[in-house]
């Protein structure tokens, strides 16, 4: 076949592989026009062809193939600087390693890698941590035959006696749930297809599960007996509203289980005793439309995080002989500053987890007495959460805790005389000193006057007059905070003079939930405005300059790059995307893709007008306009189910095609993995070193 794509990539190959002084080109996409009227508008799609749902099509292939070749050819120069920058990646890390145990039931659990090895290796001792050591999951012997090779669901029954874990071995997400009997070793042969969610019952023999449908929405929930034929499983329930997810869950008192419908915006939670797996599930309270509520458990009462009446969540708690609204009681309050995030329960001890100011706090109270008291934490910027805690009746809280300059932490905490013991920190190789490196929050000015915190590390003896480069990320999306966490990778940037900024901007949570709800459906451009006042503000306080500045996301994040180089391609040096989901309006109006009809209550609906119009306007496919555009690097995963690799492929083929600059383009394709990239610790830090080569490329460093 003749299409022009192939005789400019055969070209490639003969001139440019083999004769270094030919100037390399990018593969041309060839151009198919696609037409589809909405609302009155006729958008045409030139690159519409490049999808391929069943990902066979030879022709696409052999396109990713031609991308990937280009890449390669015009990374070449770096990757002596790659293999530099992994070496000292992995000289930091401790590669033979061990987490500290946890108890759970009769055992003893903790995770330890090895070196040389890709995966975790779980491990457990029976009585205590000076017991024997069980390996009741290696992942390196279970991932032999694989190129990819994740786990998801790890759940042991009660007795301690069986593993239900599910697997997916190309990152589609696909997860198969098995049974291993961890008496003898032996796998069962149950086997379930395409599950999500996984919960034990008491009985240690009655498995609950969630199957997605062909959009890759979890919405059966199965009852399945140890030994019995999956196709004899009993359907509990159909979630038939394709705005819901259906999930299921069991207390950490291990006296209900939960399965919970949930909507972005609203939630339905039904439940059983756990000792009686045949019994039928009952409704907490009915859902309804913005309404949105989580439930835990403890003593003769439910306890519910909910948004009733609470923009930022209040706490309350209903009988659980009956716990609908009438009944409810106030625990904790409403407070307009403060955001209930979640909640643990013990014995004697409740911990509320809070937001306030961008802070994380955890509130501890006392189950008997009502008192109250916060954990402290030193820095003024953090990030803190729950470890594991498996077990009911205890006095003592794991929790992990972190900065931008301290590694990684975890805290046994004392619920009764407030002591803590540091159980285990995060050994960094090779001398690391964290009083060498700074971090500070400072805040830039939105166009409506929000002040937006963007959080900065940097090592001390950086130069504020401009000359520094600097490296932003941004998210912004689904109320997930972006976290001030530490990462031992990142200390090469910052050895090489670079300063690392995290954007806290609107669609994310950092600010409690009314940032979420500024950043969202018809305030969704306010994400991408806070980016750029962010960028902006860096500028102006000579932190870094216009030609210093790099800037990344991935997936939602990967739209937010796609939207600021849109607005303001003249404010940035480079840019990487990640999985970047850049065909927004295209993917929204596609309900057979993951997903989608639940992400309309993020992004809208543009069957509707309204949404159709304000999607249009920022998608960044859409808008590829022609004008310069800074170096971008696309990244996407060929068996990705979330962000299909057509979308930052296509946009890539677009903005070649339009675009008026010399800037390079490169899109690079995982062709054995899917959304978050490749499975194993040493090749994800494979894909790190290239990013980073990339980005300090941009600043002229290349050693």
């Amino acid at each position: 076949m003749k299409n022009t794509y192939r005789i400019i990539f055969s070209i490639f190959l003969t001139f440019n592989l083999f004769n270094s002084s030919w100037t390399q080109q990018p593969p041309v996409a060839k151009i198919v026009p696609k037409y589809d009227t909405l609302h009155g508008d006729v958008r045409v799609d030139n690159y519409y062809w490049l999808r391929d749902d069943s990902r066979t099509n030879p022709e696409v292939i052999e396109y990713l193939k031609a991308e990937n070749a280009y890449t390669d050819v015009v990374m070449k120069p770096t990757v002596a600087f790659q293999e530099t920058l992994y070496d000292e990646m992995v000289r930091r890390i401790k590669e033979t390693d061990q987490d500290p145990p946890y108890r759970d039931g009769k055992y003893y659990y903790y995770t330890r890698t090895e070196k040389g090895k890709q995966y975790p290796i779980f491990c457990r001792k029976k009585g205590s941590t000076d017991a024997h050591e069980e390996i009741y999951f290696d992942q390196n012997e279970m991932s032999k035959g694989y190129r990819f090779y994740r786990t998801w669901q790890m759940d042991i029954s009660p007795s301690g006696d069986l593993l239900a874990f599910s697997i997916d071995t190309n990152g589609s997400e696909n997860y198969i749930l098995h049974i291993k009997n961890l008496i003898d070793g032996t796998i069962l042969d149950d086997r379930i297809e395409n599950t999500q969610s996984v919960e034990w019952a008491m009985d240690n023999k009655t498995l609950f599960y969630t199957v997605e449908d062909n959009a890759k929405r979890p919405y059966r929930v199965y009852r399945h007996f140890l030994g019995t034929v999956t196709s004899d499983d009993k359907l509990v329930y159909e979630e038939k509203d394709a705005l819901y997810t259906v999930g299921i869950d069991r207390t950490t008192s291990e006296k209900y289980i939960f399965m919970i419908s949930s909507a972005s915006n609203s939630d339905e939670w039904r439940y059983i005793p756990a000792d009686q797996p045949a019994a039928e599930f009952k409704v907490i309270v009915p859902r309804r439309p913005e309404f949105e509520y989580s439930v835990d458990h403890w003593g003769e009462y439910f306890y519910i995080r909910t948004n009733k009446e609470a923009k930022t969540f209040r706490l309350v708690r209903a009988p659980i002989t009956n716990p609908n609204e009438n009944n409810w009681e106030d625990v904790i309050p409403y407070r307009k500053d403060v955001t209930v995030e979640g909640m643990d329960f013990f014995t004697n001890h409740s911990i509320v987890y809070e937001r306030e100011k961008g802070l994380q706090k955890m509130r501890v109270t006392d189950m008997g007495t009502g008192n109250i008291h916060y954990i402290e934490f030193s820095d003024p910027v953090y990030t803190a959460y729950a470890n594991m805690n498996k077990v009911f009746d205890t006095k003592v809280f794991r929790f992990s805790y972190q900065s931008l300059i301290q590694p990684p932490s975890i805290f046994d905490y004392d619920l009764e005389d407030r002591e803590r013991k540091l159980i285990k920190q995060q050994d960094v190789l090779g001398g690391y000193d964290p009083t060498q490196y700074q971090s500070e929050r400072i805040f830039a000015k939105a166009q409506d006057g929000t002040e937006i915190p963007i959080s900065l590390v940097y090592k001390k003896g950086v130069k504020f007059d401009g000359s520094a480069p600097l490296h932003m990320s941004g998210y912004g999306a689904y109320g997930s905070p972006t976290q001030p966490t530490f990462s031992s990778v990142r200390l090469s940037y910052l050895d090489r003079g670079v300063i690392v900024a995290l954007a806290h901007i609107r669609g994310g949570g950092d600010m409690g939930r009314e940032w979420y709800d500024d950043g969202k459906l018809l305030n969704k451009k306010n994400t991408f405005t806070d980016f750029i006042a962010c960028a902006e503000h860096l500028v102006k306080e000579n932190y870094t300059s216009r030609d210093k500045l790099t800037i990344s996301g991935g997936s939602a994040g990967g739209l937010l790059m796609g939207a600021v180089i849109t607005m303001r391609p003249d404010l940035f040096k480079a840019v990487i995307a990640s999985v970047p989901f850049v065909d927004a309006l295209n993917t929204m109006l596609d309900a057979g893709l993951m997903y989608t009809a639940q992400e309309y209550l993020e992004w809208g609906n543009p069957n509707e007008k309204v949404y159709y119009d304000y999607m249009k306007s920022y998608d960044p496919y859409v808008n590829v306009r022609a004008v310069n555009y800074p170096n971008i690097l696309v990244k996407v995963g060929f068996n990705d189910p979330r962000v299909n690799y057509w979308e930052g492929t296509k946009w890539a083929a677009k903005l070649r095609e339009t675009k008026t600059d010399n800037n390079k383009i490169l899109v690079k394709v995982n062709m054995g993995a899917g959304h978050a990239g490749s499975s194993g610790r040493y090749e994800r830090l494979r894909e790190i070193a290239f990013d980073y080569a990339y980005i300090l490329r941009q600043y002229g460093i290349l050693k």
